[in-house]
């Protein structure tokens, strides 16, 4: 069974791949997005990792056993999946595919590997990385964040480096946006999804 439909009938109905590396600002990006577009939902992910406190079924993730994830995967029910300290993530396709015959602009928070696996299945994506305005700003940000010790920073930090690389050669996305100003990315991003689906009507 094909994941996903290659050739999509033409609505409004718009998937968004948002990627970029810890701290450049998807999360404020993503939340304003939604208050600027009506028809705006963000793609919950299933992960095998305990529920921590305070989090809620289908509200913060789809929590499933390790043999329900697999069983996902085994019956093509994932649009995307990967492993993270030994921990299962991914995108259920059903919700996504609901949301995107009903003419909604679905978004996705995934990373480099996520984002090549949407687009094998869904080549109409809308894949969009996030920039910082430089390395030394990205560093700055993630201490100031106070999350973590030096250590894991670096360690963060190292594999930023390595997913900005990689997003600038692989061709995967459709625009690059530079967070220098979050009122201008804003901006950039409202206008490509715009003209996307303009596209498509």
């Amino acid at each position: 069974m094909a994941i996903g439909d290659p050739n999509p009938s033409r609505s409004t109905g718009l998937l968004l791949v948002l990627s970029g590396p810890s701290g450049v600002g998807k999360t404020t990006i993503t939340r304003v997005v939604r208050e600027k577009i009506k028809d705006a939902v963000f793609s919950i992910s299933a992960t095998t990792r305990p529920k921590t406190t305070g989090e809620a079924e289908g509200v913060d993730y789809y929590f499933l056993t390790h043999e329900q994830f697999e069983e996902k995967v085994q019956q093509n029910a994932l649009l995307e999946h990967a492993i993270y300290a030994g921990h299962h993530y991914g995108t259920l396709l059903a919700p996504v595919e609901q949301s995107l015959a009903a003419g909604k602009l679905v978004m996705l928070d995934i990373d480099v590997q996520g984002a090549r696996q949407v687009r094998e299945h869904r080549p109409d994506m809308l894949g969009v990385f996030i920039l910082p305005p430089s390395e030394d700003e990205l560093l700055e940000r993630l201490r100031k964040r106070r999350r973590e010790d030096e250590a894991a920073i670096q360690k963060r930090f190292a594999q930023a480096q390595r997913e900005i690389a990689e997003a600038k050669q692989v061709g995967l996305y459709d625009a690059l946006i530079v967070n220098d100003d979050l009122d201008r990315a804003v901006a950039e991003l409202l206008a490509l999804i715009d003209a996307r689906r303009r596209a498509r009507v």
